[in-house]
């Protein structure tokens, strides 16, 4: 379901007022230097979609003529092979982007697909629009540079793990990648939202070897696992996994 972000008397607005999606597209890295004038031109111009579990936000390959911001809710990316199965590339959560890389696509097409894990809020805002942006101010444009080396080390540490490591390296990989940003002398917690067969999947294992992985790392006292907060108790011991058989 399409909704335009304006007139303010739509039912979509009732869930999320205008300053509440200002806040999300000034998360954006890309977007957050954009003046309150900017952001409403913007908002204007996009509009709230709304997904149900399994349904698919856009298939790869598809034209690419919108970004995504995650309102609420999670979205599972994939890239189809050459065989045509799909393999899991990463989950995205509030806050997270999609369909950035069509930015750099000369075939203007998505490079995977994307699909909601359960109900989920999107805001689509046109990718011309997004242009115009960068092509007007060029700190935005490095910004979205910056932003997609980022995510290309990331992609490439994945395929790292993914052909050289054993399963719980794989783990305790994410995991790491998942704490927040600093160190701190108390315990730091990871959010394990997405359902726990999509998380197995991105990491190329099944999700009886998750759960088991995750029961060894917390009987030994190095992380603890309350519904979906797992939290850190000893970083170094965690690290130290990586390096033991499996």
């Amino acid at each position: 379901m399409n909704t335009p972000i304006y007139p303010p008397d739509s039912s979509a607005d009732l869930l999320f007022k205008p300053k509440q999606l200002r806040e999300l597209v000034n998360g954006v890295p890309w977007l957050s230097e954009l003046d309150e004038e900017e952001v409403t031109a913007l908002l204007q111009d996009s509009e709230l979609q709304s997904m149900k579990t399994r349904e698919w936000l856009f298939r790869q390959d598809a034209p690419a003529h919108w970004l995504y911001i995650v309102i609420n809710g999670a979205v599972r990316l994939a890239r189809s092979a050459g065989d045509g199965r799909l393999a899991t590339i990463r989950c995205v959560e509030r806050g997270g982007t999609l369909g950035e890389l069509s930015m750099v696509s000369s075939a203007g097409v998505y490079l995977y697909s994307a699909e909601a894990l359960r109900r989920t809020h999107v805001l689509a805002i046109p990718a011309q629009h997004c242009r115009e942006i960068m092509d007007r101010q060029p700190a935005c444009r490095a910004e979205f540079m910056s932003r997609l080396a980022l995510e290309l080390t990331e992609r490439l540490e994945d395929l790292a793990l993914l052909t050289q490591a054993d399963a719980m390296s794989r783990l305790v990989s994410y995991i790491l990648r998942q704490l927040p940003a600093g160190r701190s002398r108390t315990p730091r917690v990871v959010r394990l939202s997405i359902p726990k067969r999509w998380l197995a999947a991105q990491l190329a294992m099944t999700p009886e070897t998750l759960s088991r992985l995750l029961a060894k790392l917390r009987d030994g006292g190095v992380i603890g696992i309350d519904r979906q907060r797992l939290t850190v108790l000893d970083e170094q011991k965690l690290r130290d996994a990586m390096l033991a058989d499996d």
